[in-house]
């Protein structure tokens, strides 16, 4: 089912669809699977709103009550509580820990430039530094 946005995107290239890892699939199926059963106990109560993620009876989720049951998932995972939009610098974070390509990150955050990409979101952990660091030095050969 093709997920529409209750608001409008900032560009239009954010309206693309792009393929999700399948991590992202599985936790996706389970809000419709709960939206399914939903609908079909509240009848016609039910409001389809085509979002993934809903209020009980299927309109937008107030973006209060989404941040609070973040927080709870996060709290669950035992993971650090941050702010729903920084995911995105988490993201890229991992992407470019990963390895991959800056462009591939860059179609993956849907960003019109690099810069944006690699410049504010994506973060570099100081063990990627010294491992950078410790594979220049090799490459060269050097020792003072």
């Amino acid at each position: 089912m093709p997920v529409r946005s209750h608001s409008r995107v900032k560009a239009r290239s954010s309206e693309a669809v792009l393929p999700l890892p399948q991590t992202c699939v599985d936790a996706l199926l389970d809000p419709a699977k709960r939206q399914a059963v939903e609908a079909a106990r509240l009848g016609e109560v039910w409001q389809p709103s085509g979002l993934v993620v809903t209020s009980s009876i299927g309109t937008p989720m107030d973006p209060r009550n989404f941040y609070r049951k973040f927080k709870e998932r996060a709290a669950k995972s035992r993971v650090p509580v941050i702010p729903v939009h920084s995911t995105r610098r988490t993201c890229a974070s991992l992407l470019v820990h990963l390895g991959v390509h800056p462009r591939v990150a860059m179609q993956i955050l849907q960003h019109s430039q690099i810069a944006v990409t690699m410049d504010i979101y994506a973060q570099v952990s100081s063990d990627s530094t010294r491992d950078a660091l410790a594979q220049l030095d090799a490459s060269l050969g050097v020792r003072l």
